[in-house]
């Protein structure tokens, strides 16, 4: 570390995140899966939501076989303990909901024998992808909910290297009624020039309807926070309509 990176002052939180309203795909449930540590850190984290220009989140731990087998019942009860060490803190933000994060894997084809997704805004499930690769019988499965009655997003397409930008693969996604959620930090390198790039490709598609913050702890709390200072992010924000403030 240099002499001016340690006395560099930190970035402020700038509010450019209100015309969105809802951050609706964050993991700020203590230990349950690669999000927040403690409740601390997720009283941080919040906090920052708000400084940054949320009012309200919905928190959305991952469903990942085998890495993080959480359950429905576990999950809720947990996002109560949240909900009420958040109301003790003063945290200002509503803890307006209850969603998860299901990767569609090997332990996923199970689920939908006996559904019981905990759903963004009581209508949407998020679900995700391997980041190396999609799984076989992706496309069946996402039918399989769609006759179900379930609305599905598709969480950061930007961060799928096989997911072609513009390609067939996308497009069948898209025909096939899948939504898409950027990350926020993907806008600001976060993940890297390549995923940076294809987020703002696909915003310029027009192709994405929602944008999540996808924060786990505190240390993408920062980088939201210096985000929060970046132009080119705000102007997007300003002339796209994204779903967000839809949801509740």
């Amino acid at each position: 570390m240099t002499i001016f990176n340690l006395f560099k002052k930190k970035s402020e939180a700038r509010p450019i995140f209100a015309a969105l309203g809802t951050d609706m795909h964050c993991h700020l449930i203590p230990q349950v899966d690669d999000g927040s540590k403690c409740m601390e850190e997720s009283i941080d984290c919040l906090n920052t939501l708000k400084a940054v220009g949320y009012n309200k989140v919905i928190i959305t731990p991952h469903f990942q076989h085998p890495r993080f087998p959480n359950t429905e019942e576990d999950i809720v009860r947990r996002y109560e303990e949240v909900i009420r060490a958040a109301r003790e803190a003063g945290v200002e933000i509503e803890i307006a909901g209850i969603g998860g994060e299901y990767r569609i894997d090997s332990g996923f084809k199970p689920r939908l024998e006996n559904p019981r997704f905990l759903k963004v805004a009581d209508k949407y499930v998020l679900v995700e992808f391997s980041l190396h690769q999609q799984m076989m019988g992706c496309d069946e499965m996402i039918f399989d909910m769609q006759m179900k009655g379930y609305e599905v997003i598709l969480a950061h397409p930007e961060r799928y290297p096989y997911l072609s930008v513009g390609g067939t693969r996308m497009e069948q996604l898209k025909n096939q009624g899948v939504f898409f959620q950027v990350n926020a930090l993907s806008l600001g390198g976060f993940y890297g020039e390549e995923a940076r790039r294809r987020a703002f490709a696909m915003l310029d598609m027009g192709i994405i309807e929602f944008m999540g913050t996808d924060t786990h702890n505190n240390l993408y709390a920062q980088a939201l926070t210096d985000l929060s200072c970046n132009r080119k992010v705000e102007k997007v924000l300003e002339k796209y309509e994204f779903l967000n403030n839809t949801l509740l």
